[in-house]
């Protein structure tokens, strides 16, 4: 089996504020991914951290009277502490605003876009939205105001570094379009493409230094200017990987990995489908294979945001409903392409009906059925990788449709997941637990085991068939759940592994939160 390197990213947030669930949303998202490929057998690295560079966040200081470095480490923090109650498995955490690799690799990178020709210093004037930390032409304006924040730019008139993002608009097309820059879904890549074939314009990569509050890094040369929010945090990639020290990490992560992943919400597409390979290319840097793109989360329609003033709490959903009802709402109610509303009554819906009802049913009662009929000790068990027991007659019809579901999950999570796709890739686990509850409910244990109390020797045989048959369905259920809900897998395949001939006592894997 051959295996690859795969680096997967999150995008880093701004840390003007404590984390809420839509940025949950995309670690827990990338998190799968990671456990996925791991499980798979590949090399993964998956990477995180946080934006302390930006305007906004010394805005935000500057409001709640601390200073910027404390109340920017304060929050960082908080995004960092979301590891633990999600159950991420995130390998490595850069902090833009005091990681020494961070400075170092940026300041290189500058340095290759300069030595390209591609930096330059001009005047300029524009509508410029803190929010956003990014310029706007008039036309993309909603009514005058952010398209993404419903505010009033700023006009700004200075004298700035550009970046000649015009020069790559040809390539640019011709690696999305071909598809050797992959954007998912094709509405964002279409989207994209649209954007470049209107024409890409310079864009402004530093800022003065007063409008910066003093707050980033100093352009390389030119200690008036502080590089621009937006190029300092895209490098991120790179200088958590040691860029700016030639460090091993590099060349094993992204010059020489087969996949280099970025999750992305579709609010920051431009950045990394369009300025972001631009600027690699400038450097003479692999560009990333895959840019995935994510919809929002809302709330009464409008979209979950630090600077809208409608956070969910992310810490405090895992504290109310637990870590694997947050995580499969995730993973469960957000489409592959659009936004999804949230609210606490869907989350405890779907994770009673899917989770409690459903996988948790089927564990408790195939597990209890061991017990209850051949006292923990299931018997005719299938062997490593190999198929239960034939059943005769409409039973057996029955198990192969439990057979099945279980044979072909492993192939339509890679299939799902590749299409950067967590509902189908859910629906597929989900599927054995139907599958299984319905054979069960068919095929009656409770009454084969009557029978063969009373003298029948054949319903024994077919007893232990369908025990075995649902058993082999909770093992894959608890392997093929493993990326999506890690710590309920557990307890799943906990349930289901023979100590010493016998089962462990049935325990409940899932709680039902309507009752708390």
């Amino acid at each position: 089996m051959t295996r690859h390197h795969v680096y997967i990213t999150t995008t880093i947030p701004y840390v003007n504020a404590r984390p809420h669930v839509g940025f949950a949303l995309e670690l827990v998202q990338a998190d799968v991914l990671a456990r996925h490929h791991r499980r798979r057998g590949d090399h993964v690295r998956l990477q995180a951290g946080t934006d302390d560079n930006a305007l906004k966040n010394v805005q935000a200081a500057e409001r709640a009277g601390v200073p910027v470095q404390e109340f920017v480490d304060r929050n960082a923090a908080a995004f960092v502490a979301l590891h633990r109650p999600l159950t991420l498995s995130v390998d490595d955490v850069i902090h833009t605003g005091r990681d020494p690799r961070h400075r170092a690799g940026v300041e290189r990178f500058w340095r290759a876009c300069e030595a390209s020709g591609d930096l330059y210093r001009k005047h300029y004037e524009g509508l410029y939205c803190v929010g956003c930390e990014q310029f706007y032409a008039p036309a993309e304006l909603d009514d005058g105001r952010c398209p993404e924040h419903g505010t009033t730019p700023q006009r700004v008139a200075e004298e700035n570094w550009f970046f000649r993002l015009s020069r790559y608009a040809d390539r640019l097309h011709d690696l999305i379009e071909s598809g050797r820059l992959r954007v998912e879904p094709a509405e964002r890549r279409n989207e994209v493409l649209s954007f470049i074939a209107g024409g890409l314009e310079d864009f402004s990569v530093s800022r003065s230094v007063a409008r910066a509050r003093g707050w980033g890094i100093p352009v390389p040369g030119d200690p008036g200017q502080v590089i621009y929010v937006w190029w300092d945090a895209l490098g991120n990639y790179l200088t958590a990987l040691g860029y700016g020290t030639d460090d091993a990490d590099l060349r094993r992560w992204w010059s020489a990995a087969d996949r280099r992943v970025h999750l992305v919400g579709k609010g920051v597409v431009r950045f990394h489908a369009v300025y972001w390979p631009a600027m690699l290319l400038s450097a003479g840097l692999p560009l990333p294979t895959e840019i995935l793109v994510h919809g929002y989360l809302t709330a009464d329609g409008r979209k979950i945001s630090k600077s809208g003033g409608n956070t969910v709490d992310p810490t405090a959903l895992v504290d109310a409903y637990g870590t694997d009802a947050v995580r499969w709402w995730l993973l469960r109610e957000v489409p592959r392409v659009g936004d999804a509303d949230f609210t606490h009554d869907r989350l405890i819906a779907r994770a009673d009906d899917e989770l409690a009802n459903g996988a948790g049913n089927l564990v408790n009662r195939v597990i209890s059925m061991i017990h209850r009929y051949r006292d923990g000790r299931p018997s005719a068990l299938p062997g490593p990788g190999g198929r239960p027991p034939a059943l005769p007659g409409s039973d057996g019809r029955l198990g192969d449709e439990v057979v099945v579901a279980c044979e072909r999950a492993p192939a339509l999570v890679d299939a799902a997941l590749g299409a950067f796709d967590f509902r189908a890739a859910t629906e597929a686990v989900r599927a054995i637990v139907d599958a299984a509850n319905r054979f069960v409910n068919q095929v009656r244990p409770w009454e084969l085991a009557r029978a063969e109390r009373a003298g029948d020797r054949d319903a024994g045989r077919r007893l232990d068939a369908v025990l075995a048959v649902s058993l082999d369905a909770c093992r894959t259920l608890g392997a093929e759940l493993s990326p999506f809900l890690p710590d309920a897998a557990e307890r799943v395949a906990r349930q289901c592994v023979v100590v010493d001939g016998r089962l462990p006592a049935p325990s409940p894997v899932f709680a039902r939160l309507a009752r708390r």
